[in-house]
């Protein structure tokens, strides 16, 4: 994955409204806003092809960027992002600014380890329930993770973990639990498989019976 993904040319816009942004994306280009810090905010304009090959990395969600503003270098972070419904075309990307030894808070993937080699799905026959996709976290910006591992080698059939029981980086808070215990989500649990029932006949026969729905 080459840094220069994450590093995007942008120019300042004036032309404003709906119009002005439907306009741009009709020359292959996306409107952007970049906001944040003591800056004001300011209107932007990227290459949609540069952006459209950017975004298809996981990190690009939660990356540092450097955006380059007419020779002028920002740190930022993709902080929301519009997408056509069925086009592969980006209609908008909202970036706020990065201040060094200000913290950030940022959603970053989970990345779920050893989920087809773990002995309770392997072993025993259970899957795993993904309940959460991402978590979101609290650091200053050179902290910040590009994913959390969740590793489920070593959960049990019936087990759920929970945001306590991920290992977080040094120096990386989850948000969630920062607002007390109740908040201790659950993120994945491993299942038994469900199948038919079994029950015997007047005989002592085994009878299988379809699943409950």
């Amino acid at each position: 994955m080459s840094d220069a993904i994450f590093n995007l040319d942008a120019s300042v816009r004036t032309d404003l409204g709906k119009g002005a942004s439907r306009r741009l994306r009709h020359q292959d280009k996306v409107p952007a806003v970049l906001y944040g810090g003591e800056d004001a905010p300011i209107s932007l304009t990227l290459e949609h092809n540069k952006v459209l090959q950017a975004q298809q990395f996981e990190a690009f969600y939660s990356h540092v960027l450097k955006i380059n503003i007419e020779g002028k270098k920002v740190d930022v972070l993709v902080k929301d992002m519009q997408r056509h419904p069925f086009k592969p075309r980006v209609l908008h990307i909202d970036f706020q600014r990065v201040i060094a030894g200000q913290e950030v808070t940022v959603n970053v993937p989970l990345h779920f380890m050893n989920e087809d080699s773990a002995p309770a799905v392997k072993m025993d026959g259970g899957h795993a329930e993904r309940l959460m996709t991402e978590l979101e976290i609290t650091c200053l910006p050179k902290n910040l993770p590009e994913y959390i591992e969740v590793d489920l080698m070593n959960v049990e059939l019936g087990q759920t973990l929970h945001i306590s029981d991920l290992k977080l980086p040094k120096n990386v808070e989850s948000v969630e639990l920062s607002k007390g215990e109740e908040h201790d989500l659950a993120v994945v649990a491993i299942k038994a498989a469900k199948g038919p029932s079994v029950d015997t006949d007047e005989d002592g026969e085994a009878v299988e019976e379809a699943p409950q729905e």
